[in-house]
């Protein structure tokens, strides 16, 4: 039996969150560079918060030698994203809530499709 360990924390929410807006300025411009129109997209990106909650859950995958994590295990690794960055807790319920996590992603948009 393996025993799961907690993701490490690696940085301050700040700079999570400055990676993250760095994240979301370039989901943005491969969009308009695509032609499409932002009233049509904004609202399907993910939030800052969302973006660096999905980024520490990339890590724990990661960690985890790149199994993607079944139903239960995501909703622990989701847990324990807000357990150690509280400030995270709503954006991980709001991932928790949803179908996709990934409903901006054009390729994921166009599998669905």
């Amino acid at each position: 039996m393996t025993q799961e360990t907690p993701p490490q924390r690696r940085a301050s929410l700040e700079l999570l969150r400055a990676e993250a807006t760095d994240e979301l300025s370039v989901l943005i411009y491969e969009r308009l560079r695509g032609g499409e129109d932002p009233w049509e997209f904004m609202e399907e990106l993910p939030s800052v918060d969302e973006l660096v909650v999905l980024m520490l859950r990339a890590e724990n995958i990661a960690a985890n030698d790149g199994v993607r994590p079944n139903a239960s295990r995501h909703y622990r690794v989701l847990r324990q994203i807000a357990l150690d960055y509280p400030e995270l807790t709503k954006a991980v319920w709001r991932l928790l809530d949803t179908d996709t996590h990934r409903r901006w992603d054009a390729v994921t948009r166009a599998e669905a499709s």
